[in-house]
C-alpha cells in the first residue's frame, strides 16, 4: 500500500500539464531519433540534456522528458530496422533479421504495428517491475557503505567486458579510458592540478555534456560526412496495417518471457538493451525449433526483440535510482542530468526526493501510452523521416550540439574541446570501441574515487574493508566470474570446434 501511494503521488506529478507536453514532447523527438540510422538514445538523450538544463526545467520535468526521449528511441529504432534493414541503434539489430523480411512480403504494416504494441508490453511489464523491486532494492541498499559502492563500481565494469561477447578487451580498454578523464582537474581532497596541462579551463575537469557530445554527436557527424547515399529506398507500408487476433495469440507468450527477461537483464549495470534483444531472439529461435522461420519473416523473431529492447530500457532505470550505478550508457547520461541539479542517485534517493523518483517512475506508465497511440497512425509520417538528406541532417546536429556545449561555460575553449573528443570518439568508433562503456567510465570515475577514500579513511588505510563484508566478497566474486566469462566462451567454442573436426 506504501508503494501504491507514493505512485499515486508520482501521477500527480507525472500529470501536470508541463509534464504531460514534456513527455508528448520527448516522446516525438525519441522516435524521430531512433528511426534515424546510426544516431540512438544515448545521441538523443545527449542533445536534450543541455537544453533541459538550459530552459530551467525543474529536476523531475528535466528526468520525464530525457525518459520519454530514451523510451521513444527504442520504439523508434525498429522503424528504420523494418522499412529500410537499417536499424535505428544497435538494439534494433535483431529487428532486421525478421522485420524487413516481413515487409519484404508486403506485410510492413503488420510488422510495425505489431513491434509497437510488443514495444509497449515489454515496457509495461517492466516498469510494473521497477514500481516492486526499486523500493525494495533501494531499502536493502542503504546496507552499502563505501566500501561496497567501490566494489559495485569495480562490478559494473567488469560487466561490460563479461557481457559483451565479441569485444570484451575494447570495451574495457573504453572504460578506462572512461576513468582517466574523470580524473582531469583539481583533486577535490589535496587540491593538487591532475593532467591539466597548465590550463586553467580544465581545473574544474572535463564537463559531462562536453564529454557527451563530443564522443557521441561530433564522431556521428564525422561518419555522416564520410557516408554517400547509397541509394537505398524505404519498403512502404503496404496491405494490411494491423495485425489480426491470430498473429497476436501467436506472439503474447513471446512478448510475455522477453519482457521479463529483458527486464532482468536491464538491471544489471552495462547489460543494455542490446545485450537483452540478442539473448530472448536466441532462446525464441530455440524454443520454436524447426517449426519457426526465424530469419525469414517469423513473428517471433520481430516481437521477442522489440519487448526486450523496451523492457530492458525501463530496467536499467533500477541500477540508477537505487544504487547510482547506470545500467546501460544512456543512464549514465542521465546521472549526469541528476549531477546537474545537484542530485545524487542512490538509495536515499527515495526518501529525499520522492516526487522525482515516482514521478519518472509514473510518467513511464503515460510516455508509454503515447508512443503506442503515436507510433501506430503515424509510421506513414515517420518512415518518410527516413529520406531526410546528410546535408540537412549534419548542420542541425552540429548547430544544436554547438549551442548546448556553449552554453554550460559560454567559452570558446569548451568547443574546441568538444571537436577534440569528437575526432578522438571518431576514431575509437573506427577501430570498434564501445563508446557507451567509455561515459559509463566517466561517470562512474569520480564516484568509486570518493568511495575509495571514504573507506580507506575508514579503515586507516587497511585494504582490508575492501574485502571485510559479506556484500564486498559476494560482488569480488560475481566480478571474476565476469571476468573470467569471455576467456570460458572462447575455450568452450573452441572445444566444440575441436569435437566437430574430430568427427569430420
Amino acid at each position: 500500500m506504501e508503494t501504491l501511494n507514493f505512485l499515486m503521488q508520482g501521477f500527480d506529478v507525472a500529470t501536470r500539464p508541463t509534464n504531460l507536453l514534456v513527455a508528448l514532447f520527448g516522446a516525438f523527438v525519441g522516435t524521430v531519433v531512433g528511426l534515424l540510422p546510426g544516431l540512438g538514445p544515448i545521441n538523443g538523450v545527449a542533445l536534450l540534456l543541455p537544453l533541459a538544463f538550459a530552459l530551467g526545467l525543474p529536476p523531475e520535468t528535466a528526468l520525464i522528458l530525457l525518459a520519454a526521449v530514451y523510451l521513444g528511441c527504442e520504439y523508434g529504432g525498429r522503424i528504420s530496422a523494418i522499412l529500410l534493414n537499417v536499424p535505428g541503434d544497435a538494439a534494433a539489430v535483431m529487428t532486421t533479421l525478421d522485420g524487413y523480411p516481413l515487409a519484404r512480403q508486403g506485410k510492413a504494416g503488420i510488422a510495425l504495428s505489431l513491434s509497437a504494441v510488443s514495444s509497449f508490453i515489454g515496457s509495461i511489464i517492466a516498469t510494473c517491475g521497477v514500481v516492486l523491486f526499486a523500493p525494495l532494492l533501494a531499502k536493502w541498499a542503504v546496507a552499502f557503505g563505501p566500501a561496497e559502492y567501490f566494489v559495485l563500481m569495480i562490478f559494473a565494469i567488469a560487466c561490460l567486458g563479461g557481457m559483451v561477447g565479441d569485444k570484451p578487451v575494447k570495451t574495457l580498454m573504453a572504460a578506462l579510458m572512461g576513468l582517466a578523464l574523470a580524473t582531469v582537474g583539481v583533486d577535490s581532497t589535496t587540491g593538487v592540478y591532475r593532467f591539466t596541462f597548465g590550463s586553467v579551463s580544465l581545473s574544474d575537469g572535463i564537463q559531462f555534456v562536453i564529454v557527451v557530445i563530443g564522443f557521441f554527436s561530433v564522431s556521428e557527424i564525422l561518419l555522416m560526412l564520410e557516408k554517400t547515399h547509397s541509394g537505398q529506398k524505404a519498403v512502404k507500408a503496404s496491405g494490411r496495417l494491423l495485425f489480426n487476433f491470430k498473429e497476436f495469440c501467436l506472439t503474447f507468450w513471446t512478448m510475455v518471457r522477453s519482457a521479463v527477461a529483458g527486464f532482468v537483464i536491464g538491471t544489471l549495470p552495462g547489460a543494455g538493451a542490446t545485450i537483452a534483444s540478442a539473448m530472448t531472439y536466441m532462446s525464441e529461435k530455440r524454443m520454436a525449433g524447426e517449426k519457426g522461420r526465424f530469419g525469414d519473416g517469423d513473428l517471433r523473431g520481430l516481437a521477442a526483440p522489440e519487448a526486450a529492447n523496451n523492457a530492458s530500457a525501463c530496467g536499467s532505470l533500477i541500477p540508477m535510482l537505487t544504487l547510482g550505478v547506470p545500467g546501460s550508457g544512456t543512464t549514465a547520461v542521465m546521472i549526469g542530468a541528476l549531477t546537474l541539479y545537484n542530485i545524487t542517485p542512490g538509495p536515499l534517493l527515495f526518501e529525499q526526493q520522492p516526487d522525482v523518483v515516482w514521478g519518472l517512475i509514473a510518467s513511464l506508465f503515460i510516455g508509454n501510452v503515447i508512443l503506442l497511440i503515436m507510433n501506430i497512425p503515424l509510421v506513414g509520417l515517420f518512415s518518410r523521416m527516413l529520406s531526410v538528406p546528410n546535408w540537412v541532417l549534419v548542420p542541425t546536429i552540429t548547430v544544436i550540439s554547438m549551442v548546448g556545449v556553449y552554453s554550460v561555460h559560454s567559452t570558446v575553449f569548451d568547443l574546441v574541446l568538444m571537436v577534440g573528443l569528437g575526432v578522438f570518439g571518431y576514431l575509437l568508433r573506427k577501430l570498434d570501441f564501445p563508446l557507451s562503456a567509455l561515459i559509463l567510465g566517466f561517470v562512474l570515475g569520480e564516484m568509486m574515487e570518493d568511495n575509495l577514500r571514504r573507506a580507506l579513511s575508514i579503515s586507516n588505510g587497511e585494504l582490508g574493508i575492501l574485502y571485510g563484508s559479506p556484500i564486498t566478497l559476494a560482488l569480488w566474486g560475481l566480478t571474476v566470474a565476469m571476468l573470467a566469462m569471455p576467456g570460458l566462451r572462447w575455450y568452450l567454442k573452441r572445444r566444440r570446434g575441436n569435437a566437430v573436426e574430430a568427427q569430420a
